[in-house]
């Protein structure tokens, strides 16, 4: 009888410690990094809404087209490829490079800039004007730019390489390969993004 019953409790605190063991891991797992930056800099309830160029975060489209006018006579843009973006021949890198760029806008305001680089010569036999390379020489301007503070994260989805992410306020800025031949930079306001995300779910329930 005893025998049994000290079979029982074995099993019994077995069958307890199959469950609590994973949830004890789970909450002992290190924060991610990126959710951390995120969480921390949501909280704060700050803005960052600069771009470049005189462009920012909110800006009403009509604004946007009145400045990038501006910027064309200036000599600084002209139109892009397909005439579906607006082009700027990047300055200081190692070989000559262009920038394309057009934003997302919702309710007739920028929610989003997403920009696409990559080197005029580029091509498969060119190894060392890969994306690789780019990135290195982008990730220095988006730091003249938006200052220090990118962070290296795991990223398999977009391009098979890590991604470089920041993230001020309401302001996220990732940079990532696009395959073997342009860097990509997604600048997005996280507080538009997650307001559209929850608007989306609720009209699937």
């Amino acid at each position: 009888m005893v025998y049994f019953c000290d079979q029982m409790s074995s099993r019994f605190f077995g069958r307890i410690l199959l469950v609590i063991l994973p949830l004890i891991f789970f909450q002992c797992r290190p924060v991610s990094p990126y959710l951390d930056m995120e969480a921390r800099e949501l909280a704060s309830g700050e803005r960052f809404d600069s771009l470049f160029f005189g462009f920012y975060l909110g800006m009403p489209s009509e604004d946007f087209y009145s400045r990038c006018w501006q910027l064309n006579k200036q000599g600084l843009i002209r139109e892009g490829s397909s005439n579906t973006t607006v082009h700027y021949d990047v300055q200081n890198f190692a070989y000559p490079a262009g920038m394309d760029f057009y934003p997302g806008f919702h309710d007739g305001h920028i929610a989003e800039m997403p920009l696409a680089f990559k080197y005029d010569a580029w091509a498969p036999w060119n190894r060392h004007l890969t994306a690789d390379s780019l990135k290195i020489e982008v990730i220095d301007l988006m730091e003249e730019w938006f200052g220090d503070g990118f962070i290296e994260i795991r990223n398999p989805n977009k391009g098979g390489s890590n991604a470089f992410v920041k993230v001020d306020g309401n302001r996220r800025i990732s940079i990532y390969n696009q395959l073997d031949e342009a860097v990509k930079v997604d600048i997005v306001d996280l507080v538009v993004k997650y307001q559209l995300d929850s608007l989306a779910k609720a009209q699937t329930l």
